[in-house]
């Protein structure tokens, strides 16, 4: 499915959902899969609950015209991120929403039919997940929370409030973070 069509598609499915669900059987729930980290972090507990007043704003009320099938996977543990990933894709939900890189990439593994939104990621593009951020294909589209030539930026406003800094380091975990190289040829740009 090329972006155009997936977005036309999700952004239709939301839009047309109310009206279809008033003429639906009772009973009848779209199903949205969910697959976040850490059930007792606020962070991951403030998204899930974001997303959820975000839908009840359009109409979509839990357990009236829709379920979401939340997994709670433990960060850094592989074996829970694949195994819920398998999980969520064998309820066959409409649509997946990952909040990390490493749940989209366990997703992924699990789908390439099931549409994927995500969230939280920092290169969608150096993950792999899109082909370009134009025209991203598959069946993945998202939000990306990092724009490489922010580090740039960083390393200028610290100069303004610090100018007498010398030497700065940036730390970057490689298996979720790839857009390190990017961000430091930004910052040696500036440097």
């Amino acid at each position: 499915m090329r972006r155009r069509e997936f977005i036309a598609f999700v952004g239709g499915m939301a839009g047309a959902w109310p009206f279809a669900a008033r003429a639906q059987q009772p009973g009848k729930l779209r199903r949205i899969g969910e697959l976040a980290f850490a059930e007792d972090n606020r962070e991951g507990q403030a998204r899930a609950a974001a997303f959820r007043e975000g839908l009840q704003k359009l109409g979509w009320m839990e357990g009236r015209n829709i379920q979401i099938d939340t997994r709670w996977a433990v960060p850094g543990d592989a074996e829970s991120t694949e195994r819920f990933a398998k999980e969520i894709v064998t309820l066959q939900p409409e649509l997946i929403l990952s909040y990390s890189t490493p749940t989209t990439q366990a997703l992924l593994r699990a789908t390439r039919t099931i549409p994927i939104v995500f969230a939280n990621i920092s290169d969608p593009l150096g993950s792999g997940f899109v082909a370009s951020f134009a025209r991203p294909g598959g069946n993945v589209t998202g939000f990306t929370n990092m724009e490489p030539t922010m580090a740039g930026k960083w390393v200028e406003l610290l100069r303004e409030i610090a100018p007498r800094v010398g030497r700065v380091a940036m730390l970057f975990h490689p298996g979720t973070a790839r857009l390190s190289a990017v961000s430091t040829h930004e910052t040696d740009r500036v440097g």
